[in-house]
């Protein structure tokens, strides 16, 4: 893989899982890889955009830290001429475990070195003013990010508190249904998952039983994630159209990060115009 230009590695130091030693030890190996960063820069000081990184002749760009670090810097670089390296430095990691499988941000990076890397295009959902990589929830659900936050920052009393009003909220609603396609059950959802895929978005309806059942397991909410609950699979289609059975404002969680969207979102697959790096063929 040839690069031209500076590097800079960016990454989230409020992250809960940030480690100073472990960040050092990431900046050696990019060294020891060809790779030394000319610049290191904590996210909560700013990371370059497209036009940024263009300006300073930037070729590659590592970001380490969780989902919703590595879904907001790389939005951020879309019509960057460069390449930009996923680490993963979060709770989940979706994204690099799509990319990468389990591997560490040191065997990432000893295989960008190696030249076992090219890049990858891929899709992403779109909507208005949303841009999810991964994953997009959306509904009631979605407030289990805040609950997730608590977790991050070990915050266990305002966690049970949080986790309270999601699995309330969770249950009793506003729900929200699929008006595009019509699918899934006339009283709704609780969550309605949103993933890109190579054909199309899939999509999951996750019933208010299934995230309510978390009120119910105390201390596990510590250990789980509502993916792993019972679910209606509802298809693969290019665009879904979602509303708020009450006509409320509808919660959303993208890329593991809360916001609020309309009574009515329209979301659409769409390809991501950023170079990221991904394991190369045969690899």
């Amino acid at each position: 893989m040839d690069t031209h230009g500076e590097t800079w590695l960016t990454y989230n130091g409020a992250s809960g899982s940030h480690d100073d030693d472990a960040l050092r030890a990431m900046v050696d190996a990019m060294g020891a890889a060809g790779y030394a960063p000319t610049k290191v820069v904590d996210c909560k000081d700013g990371t370059p955009d497209a036009a940024d990184a263009n300006r300073g002749g930037l070729g590659l760009v590592a970001v380490h830290g969780g989902d919703g670090t590595l879904s907001r810097t790389i939005a951020g670089l879309e019509g960057f001429s460069g390449r930009v390296l996923p680490l993963p430095g979060g709770t989940f990691n979706l994204l690099a475990r799509e990319i990468f499988g389990e591997r560490t941000p040191l065997d990432i990076i000893e295989m960008l070195g190696a030249g076992h890397l090219a890049v990858r295009r891929r899709n992403c959902i779109r909507g208005d003013g949303v841009l999810a990589l991964c994953e997009l929830l959306a509904g009631p659900g979605a407030k289990w990010a805040d609950v997730r936050e608590e977790l991050r920052e070990a915050n266990v009393g305002e966690m049970l508190v949080k986790g309270w009003d999601a699995a309330t909220t969770s249950t009793v609603g506003p729900m929200v249904g699929l008006s595009e396609p019509q699918a899934g059950r006339e009283d709704g959802y609780a969550g309605l998952r949103f993933c890109p895929k190579a054909d199309g978005i899939a999509i999951e309806g996750f019933a208010a039983e299934g995230l309510g059942d978390y009120l119910q397991q105390g201390m596990a909410i510590l250990k789980r994630d509502f993916r792993e609950g019972p679910h209606d699979d509802l298809g693969i289609v290019p665009t879904v159209e979602c509303r708020s059975l009450e006509g409320d404002p509808i919660p959303l969680m993208i890329d593991g990060e809360r916001s609020e969207g309309s009574s009515s979102i329209r979301f659409s697959l769409d390809r991501l115009d950023v170079d990221l790096l991904g394991i190369a063929d045969g690899r």
